[in-house]
């Protein structure tokens, strides 16, 4: 069984590994203090263009997620979410949890609009209400689909205006700045935002989420969040040792593109065959639309998950391609659909 079921289905990329093994036994200062870590800051830093940013390195999405949107809402704020969104559907009740409203608004391709974001602070009026004063944005989205360089700048014009904070969720964020439709470098993003973070679990690390926060107001006191929340791993140098890695010699764009090159090959061939996405995803997630005959033969060699019912007769899958997913198995699953797909056309 091949799995396009998600991007963290490999350990690390070897290179990350082996910079891990060389420093195994040298000793190191705890709570990412340590050199790692500060060179990992630095490399940041440059990418971004901006040295004056505050970065720091944690665990998991989840964790990320919670403490940059806990440390940013008083206790009546709201953060607006596509109904899409990571923190409105798989983080089981994290952000709500901690006392702040998540203000779904649904959005057809994932992605929220300067629209949107005034319809939810036209339904919220006063005192009576949550108050709307973070927006929450995936890129790539959960949708596999990406925001443009023009649709960021909207997104952050209305922000600025509204006195609202702009967080992006960057869990996918390399695989959107390597797909063939973007337009956006890590140092826009880093202009147009307030906080967003560079996802490592999903792009070739054993696990880490490096946190970027550029608004001057969420800076103080952002290490204390880290611990209360339970995020400051004792041995940081860890997660330092890894963005350490993906940082040097372009690794981080590297095993980006390498996904979206296999997740392209798949979209070729599911094209070629006359199926239909649900989206239109130039990125390593895919959702095509397939007779369920099909998917259960599908399912037969290769696992994904099952994303939506479509009608009585087809239902939407999800693929996801990683760093690691071989050509191999890209071909034995065109190979595949194509043997099978005659069979189970409509």
């Amino acid at each position: 069984m091949y799995s396009f079921t998600n991007d963290y289905s490999e350990g690390a990329h070897p290179r990350i590994l082996q910079a891990m093994m060389e420093a195994n036994l040298t000793q190191n200062t705890g709570y990412s203090l340590d050199a790692h870590t500060s060179r990992a800051v630095q490399l940041i830093r440059e990418e971004i263009r901006c040295p004056q940013a505050d970065v720091h390195i944690t665990v998991g999405g989840t964790q990320t997620n919670l403490l940059v949107i806990s440390a940013a809402l008083r206790p009546y704020q709201a953060v607006i979410s596509a109904a899409t969104g990571h923190i409105n559907v798989h983080e089981t009740g994290a952000i709500e949890a901690t006392g702040h409203k998540v203000l779904a608004m649904e959005a057809t391709d994932g992605k929220l609009t300067p629209a949107l974001i005034q319809k939810a602070l036209d339904i919220h009026t006063d005192e009576h209400m949550v108050q709307p004063k973070m927006v929450y944005i995936s890129n790539t989205t959960e949708v596999g689909t990406q925001y443009t360089k023009a649709e960021l700048e909207a997104v952050s014009r209305i922000c600025r205006q509204k006195g609202l904070c702009l967080f992006m969720d960057g869990a996918r964020l390399g695989s959107a700045l390597t797909s063939p439709a973007n337009d956006l470098t890590l140092a826009d993003i880093a202009s147009l935002t307030d906080a967003f973070y560079i996802g490592g679990t999903k792009n070739g690390a054993l696990f880490g989420e490096a946190v970027v926060i550029l608004r001057e107001e969420l800076k103080p006191d952002f290490r204390f969040m880290i611990k209360q929340r339970g995020a400051m791993m004792a041995k940081g140098w860890l997660l330092g040792i890894q963005f350490e890695e993906l940082f040097q010699n372009n690794l981080f764009y590297d095993l980006a593109s390498h996904a979206n090159a296999m997740a392209q090959n798949l979209r070729d061939a599911i094209t070629a065959c006359g199926f239909p996405f649900a989206s239109d995803s130039q990125t390593n997630q895919l959702f095509p639309i397939f007779p369920d005959e099909l998917i259960r033969e599908l399912g037969k060699d290769f696992t994904f998950e099952m994303n939506s019912r479509v009608d009585d007769t087809h239902s939407c899958i999800r693929l996801v391609t990683s760093w690691a997913t071989t050509e191999e198995g890209v071909s034995q699953f065109v190979q595949a659909l194509r043997r099978n797909a005659q069979l189970y056309k409509d």
